[in-house]
């Protein structure tokens, strides 16, 4: 059955760098449940959307080195050891988009091109590291 929902708020969210407006919305559907929708993709609640944002496997590693600042792709791909380039390059163009990195062309020959995070990504990085801290406590014994 395809539930219809009530749209309650439309928030529009600028993205200073980007220079883009996001929309997002919160509906609420008729079987009572609030929900969130950003980017065209419903979330059960605000925690839900900001674990979508760093989902995966090399997300949250790319942020912790873009946080030491910025770095080139290959640079990127020989700190985050296992990561093909289609992968890594998949996973910089979902972060841009979700605004927690920002990428710089330099219009040199060949052109160079530096990843660094953008002010959303330098504040989700302080999660990221209570997080790891909170893993290190709970599983310091694996390997």
């Amino acid at each position: 059955m395809i539930s219809t929902s009530i749209i309650l708020h439309i928030f529009p969210i600028f993205d200073t760098h980007l220079s883009n407006w996001y929309n997002y919305t919160i509906n609420y559907l008729e079987t009572g449940d609030l929900m969130i929708e950003y980017n065209n993709k419903r979330y059960v609640c605000h925690l839900d959307l900001a674990m979508d944002l760093i989902r995966g496997k090399w997300k949250s590693v790319i942020l912790c080195h873009l946080n030491e600042g910025p770095k080139r792709f290959l640079e990127l791909q020989r700190l985050v050891s296992g990561i093909s380039q289609k992968v890594l390059n998949q996973n910089l163009k979902q972060l841009e988009d979700d605004g927690l990195i920002f990428k710089t062309i330099y219009p040199e020959v060949p052109p160079r091109v530096d990843f660094q995070l953008t002010e959303m990504g330098k504040e989700i990085f302080p999660a990221l590291d209570l997080l790891e801290r909170w893993s290190l406590k709970y599983f310091s014994d694996l390997q």
